[in-house]
């Protein structure tokens, strides 16, 4: 699908995106451009010398913030395809710091959605978060607002036009930030802190998050909030796969974190389709036959009462399948 073509990836020195660039540059070594936009000096530095330009010219780096429309607009002339990662993320400090995170997650949303119309970028894909299910943070209220924005944004484009949609998941399991990393770090001293020893968590590797990003990519009609199936955890039981002999020390829930978290709530139940690998909630406006999209991608409409929560899971990961599954996660990749 991206062979002879352009892509740029917003905040494409995290975690995702550089597993997402690796991903592309093995798949499709003809790639045109490969475009990582980000405010970074020394990420970008860092991740350059991984993949020195004479062996992939198809790699740019452009220095640039999604608060600036006009740093996105040069970055995106040509560009066929958009994926929008960047964000400020970290619930506590966006609590603290709410004008800084609207001004990121808000703003610079809007900036990329007027680029994008403007420069005639064919799809734009936005990463979003379960915390923008029933927000009760402001991180998850800005990347709700976001998640509009991209949404509602189709009905500015043409018909043949640029094409705005989100994907939703949980926990990226092993990014910085995120608890594993400081489980890693705190296992030598034998005590793990956790918030709560009941909070759950949906959680997604990196290759399931890619699978994801690739799949809406190419299959994208404009405006559906695609959210892949995944299993859930308890953080303790993740805790106990990472260091079985750990003490657990509970820290208390932090300001504007969730007990359990939202992927779909029963709200959205009227809008969501279930398919075989992921849900979609369509556009409140419609932008095209929901039925014609069932038919299409052969899927069927969710119960009335549906939700889908991190603590109503049929079961839960298993702390043997938890650690099956960060066994594959190398610390050294996530710095």
């Amino acid at each position: 699908m991206f062979s002879q073509t352009s892509l740029l990836i917003t905040g494409g020195t995290g975690s995702f995106g550089r597993a997402f660039v690796d991903t592309l540059l093995r798949d499709y070594p003809d790639i045109r451009r490969l475009i990582i936009f980000s405010r970074d000096e020394q990420k970008q530095y860092e991740m350059a010398q991984e993949y020195p330009s004479a062996r992939y010219p198809a790699l740019r780096f452009v220095l640039g913030d999604v608060r600036d429309k006009s740093s996105l607009l040069r970055a995106l002339q040509g560009v066929d395809f958009v994926v929008h990662a960047a964000a400020l993320k970290h619930v506590p400090i966006a609590e603290m710091n709410p004008w800084e995170c609207l001004r990121t997650n808000v703003g610079g949303a809007q900036n990329l959605i007027e680029a994008a119309l403007e420069a005639g970028v064919q799809r734009v894909i936005a990463l979003s978060t379960d915390k923008a299910a029933a927000p009760v943070n402001l991180y998850g209220a800005s990347k709700l607002c976001a998640d509009k924005l991209f949404i509602a944004a189709n009905h500015l484009s043409p018909q043949g036009g640029t094409r705005f949609s989100v994907v939703r998941y949980g926990n990226f399991l092993g990014s910085r930030g995120s608890v594993l990393p400081l489980f890693w770090e705190k296992k030598a001293s034998g005590v793990l802190p956790i918030t709560h020893p009941e909070m759950t968590r949906f959680g997604i590797t990196l290759e399931r998050c890619i699978e994801a990003m690739r799949y809406a990519l190419a299959h994208a009609w404009g405006g559906e909030l695609f959210i892949p199936k995944l299993p859930a955890f308890r953080i303790a039981d993740l805790a106990a796969a990472v260091c079985p002999d750990c003490r657990l020390e509970v820290t208390g829930i932090r300001p504007g974190e969730k007990l359990h978290e939202d992927l779909i709530t029963t709200s959205d139940a009227l809008y969501t389709l279930e398919f075989a690998r992921h849900f979609v909630i369509l556009p409140s406006l419609p932008l095209w036959d929901a039925e014609a999209y069932l038919a299409h991608f052969k899927g069927q409409r969710v119960p009335a009462d549906f939700a889908y929560r991190s603590d109503d899971q049929a079961a839960w990961l298993s702390i043997p399948q938890l650690r099956e599954m960060i066994a594959h996660i190398r610390p050294e990749t996530l710095a």
